[in-house]
């Protein structure tokens, strides 16, 4: 049977919508470090070949760690957004979508898990970065993760510019 219409069931309830996943900033940015730390605890192993003349045999069908010429060279492990909400048993949506109600709001309490949600996008993203430049991340893949674009602007100053045996003269220089 449906409710009455004009009903007000709803004023009973002592909470509306789902509870924050923390009850203060510092309990999340405590969190966000426990996460940190465990990825730099558990580096992945990347199986190698050693430097030298040792050759993998010819149809070799086993496992390569067990190569007395393969070792394992621990990596960094990259720091996710995807991975501190799987750590912080959330997903990414609801961290987003909590992020944006912190948005025009002026209470301390919002001010504050907004630094720390930018304090942890940055140290995500710097990380990554680093990892990138040293080499220990493939940079094409953080660049397109994190959304980096390389630019060109060529600019003529309003000039023809002559390609081979063809002119071509920018709209604002035809008037």
């Amino acid at each position: 049977m449906a409710a009455q219409k004009g009903n007000r069931f709803w004023e009973l309830r002592s909470e509306h919508g789902r509870k924050r996943l923390f009850e203060s900033p510092e309990l999340m940015w405590t969190a966000a470090v426990e996460y940190f730390k465990w990825c730099d605890e558990h580096p992945y192993l990347k199986p190698e070949q050693k430097k030298g003349n040792t050759i993998l045999p010819k149809n070799f069908e086993g496992d390569i760690s067990q190569l007395d010429n393969i070792i394992n060279i621990e990596t960094m492990r990259p720091y996710t957004m995807q991975g501190l909400c799987l750590y912080l048993d959330a997903n990414i949506r609801y961290f987003d979508d909590f992020e944006k109600s912190l948005v025009g709001k002026d209470d301390d309490l919002s001010k504050d898990f907004s630094t720390i949600i930018t304090r942890i996008r940055s140290i995500v993203t710097m990380q990554k970065l680093d990892g990138a430049m040293i080499g220990a991340f493939n940079p094409m893949i953080v660049s397109r993760l994190e959304g980096l674009k390389e630019r060109t602007d060529v600019t003529t100053d309003d000039q023809p510019v002559q390609i081979g045996s063809i002119t071509i003269v920018p709209p604002q220089a035809r008037e």
